[in-house]
């Protein structure tokens, strides 16, 4: 027979992420040692933050079909920690590669994994049982995937229907569940939570309460009599329940919808929004919010973006018996996680809720076969900072007031409504024909991944700084005030014609300069009164910021008097630097020695610096540029944008004073 020898590697091995999992391809070797014997075997390796020091990745791993011995191309790698780097060789094996191992036979891939819910809770112990309550304890999960934030255990009666379960919320691992009805069985369920949300419940653990306690039935009392009492109040129980459920209005909401419907009824005529993530079949709430449309009906034309999904389509919609209309079209990519259907979904489950003018119209759904989709209506000119760089100085001011009211007027639609939007900018308003503008993306429950730099880690998941609220920052404190705040900077982004908020800074240096008292100057030809609706905005105090409705009534009273709209500021170059606009009390005086000035920005450490330059008077600071500073030694940018900053309110504030002064 002819001679044999060990094949070549795999070619095109490609790794696809899923959380937890990785699945694996590959195709055959170019060359496979003229044998037809060939099997690939996977080795899996755990390796540092650096892609070193690696070691097997040894039990509790799963590999689907198998680890060794493969005829297939392709394999899924499952129980994985998150977070944490991986080395994956694939080895092309024949008959004759044990005589002639070489690194030759594998192709490798590293990869890292992502962000996880836990694992669901193994086991549940009864620490005390008694009459009316019962006191359980469990192990935290084998894979906890992160730091458990809280528990959330679940339970109802064996024999009654699982939607009518009560949920009780813990920290710690235990909790002491009371007010169950006596020497009755319950169904218990627990699951964890990490900040990429919860993990699956636990299998269910069931435990009886105890009977009457034994003195009573000891001291003579017929047992037979105390039964039938017992079950009598049970069964009167029951139908007490019944009756208070039917009573109430007949919807499958989870308890926090019902408290939202009792918040309606105390407030008469405002719809209150109504959190899809509360329900405990998120199915429930699409199917309650989102109409589904045939998959038929459907024209998907081309392909206009990539969303966080899968693809963003344009296409056409017709409905038996309506006219065709232009919508666009979110997908759900292949191979997703129910988590990630949830998610996606989610976004129309929230849309469904909102009808005004000014909030992108969700026409449906397709989720009975795939792919996936949102459709919504189509906005012909794409998203309002885009389209605003693109027609640079074009409209009137008229008009961009114009634009501001209607996003105003779709915010206090969504403010009245009690729902906080946390993503508002111009990236995420669209833009029809008709140049009306639209709040879109209501996805804000997902973590911001695709922007790094617009984008703030905290322990809760990822912020866009250069839009948020120094409360939201700092504490996650979300309100319609928070959504003010970014109101004012999608301002400043229309006024400036989709400019990038704060240019070229760092984040850790936008909320420095915000926490110091600075502020984004007016855009060059902005009016007075729109740069100081925008301070308004920016007010550290969130109560003192206004309302969506007083903005609304405001920009009506401008539109309505556009001889407001013609006082500009100073007329300065629009700087190509971060200039900030001082709007502290400290700069009310700016006509000084540059001394005091200097201390009263906390920037005396540069003193000698102006002084052996020359600099000595307010006259000659307020024109200095970047290279000046750089020239006399003021390296750092963040001190340069500080110190331009106020030179800059120094320069405007002289302007006026000149401007106030009667020729003798």
């Amino acid at each position: 027979m002819p001679c044999t020898q060990p094949p070549s590697a795999p070619q095109h091995l490609i790794s696809n992420v899923n959380e937890t999992s990785v699945n694996l391809e590959w195709s055959a070797p170019a060359f496979s040692g003229g044998r037809q014997d060939l099997t690939y075997n996977v080795v899996c390796k755990r390796c540092g933050p650096d892609g070193q020091r690696c070691e097997p990745c040894g039990v509790g791993v799963h590999y689907t079909p198998q680890q060794l011995s493969l005829r297939t191309t392709r394999v899924s790698i499952n129980e994985l920690q998150a977070h944490t780097n991986y080395t994956f060789q694939v080895w092309a094996i024949n008959g004759v590669s044990p005589q002639s191992p070489g690194p030759d036979q594998a192709a490798s891939v590293t990869v890292t994994t992502n962000q996880a819910a836990p694992s669901p809770v193994t086991s549940i112990q009864a620490k005390d049982i008694t009459r009316h309550g019962v006191s359980l304890a469990w192990q935290q999960p084998e894979r906890p995937n992160g730091v458990i934030l809280e528990y959330e255990v679940k339970y109802y009666e064996k024999d009654q229907n699982e939607r009518s379960y009560r949920i009780m919320k813990t920290a710690s691992r235990s909790a002491d569940i009371k007010g169950l009805s006596p020497l009755t069985s319950y169904v218990f369920h627990v699951r964890a939570r990490t900040a990429a949300g919860y993990g699956d419940f636990s299998a269910p653990f069931e435990f009886m309460t105890n009977s009457v306690p034994s003195p009573i039935i000891g001291d003579g009392a017929n047992s037979t009599v105390l039964l039938v009492s017992v079950i009598g109040s049970v069964v009167l129980l029951l139908i007490f329940i019944a009756v208070f459920v039917i009573g109430r209005r007949r919807s499958k909401y989870s308890k926090a919808k019902q408290d939202s419907d009792e918040e309606k009824h105390l407030h008469p005529g405002v719809r209150i929004y109504v959190d899809p993530f509360t329900y405990e079949d998120p199915n429930q709430a699409v199917r309650e919010f989102a109409k589904e449309i045939d998959a038929s009906c459907i024209k998907i034309e081309k392909v206009i973006g990539i969303g966080e999904f899968g693809e963003v389509c344009s296409g056409r919609l017709k409905m038996p018996g309506k006219r065709e209309i232009c919508v666009a079209i979110k997908t759900l990519k292949a191979g997703y996680t129910e988590k990630q259907r949830r998610d996606f979904l989610s976004e129309a489950s929230i849309m469904g809720q909102f009808d005004h003018p000014n909030i992108i119209r969700l026409e449906g759904v397709v989720t009975k076969c795939k792919p996936v989709m949102i459709i919504t209506e189509y906005m012909e000119n794409g998203s309002l900072d885009a389209f605003l760089r693109k027609n640079d100085g074009r409209f009137t001011v008229i008009q961009l007031v114009g634009i501001l009211r209607g996003i105003a007027s779709g915010m206090k639609y969504l403010s009245d409504m009690s729902y906080v939007h946390r993503d508002l900018a111009a990236r995420n308003i669209l833009v029809n024909s008709n140049l009306v503008c639209k709040v879109s993306d209501f996805g804000m429950s997902r973590v911001l991944e695709e922007d790094p730099d617009a984008a703030y880690t905290t322990r809760g998941g990822k912020i866009p700084i250069r839009w948020t609220a120094p409360e939201a920052i700092a504490y996650r404190k979300f309100t319609s005030a928070s959504d003010v705040w970014s109101y004012g900077i999608v301002m400043w982004e229309v006024m400036s014609y989709g400019e990038r908020p704060y240019w070229d800074m760092s984040n850790q240096d936008v909320i420095k300069a915000i926490e110091e008292g600075y502020r984004l100057p007016p855009p060059m030809d902005c009016p007075v009164s729109l740069h100081q609706l925008m301070l308004d905005c920016w007010q550290k105090e969130r109560a003192e910021r206004p309302k969506f409705s007083q903005i609304v009534n405001m920009l009506d009273k401008l539109i309505r008097n556009p001889n407001t709209l013609k006082r500009t500021g100073a007329e300065i170059p629009r700087p190509n630097t971060t200039l900030l606009e001082p709007s502290s009390p400290e700069f009310s005086s700016p006509l000084g020695n540059v001394s005091d000035w200097l201390t009263a920005i906390n920037m005396e450490r540069y003193r000698d610096n102006f002084t052996a330059a020359g600099y000595t008077t307010p006259e000659a600071v307020v024109h200095m540029t970047q290279e000046d500073m750089t020239r006399i030694g003021i390296a750092s940018a963040a001190h340069q944008d500080k110190i331009l900053s106020s030179a800059q309110g120094m320069l405007s504030q002289m302007q006026q004073i000149q401007d106030r002064m009667v020729p003798v």
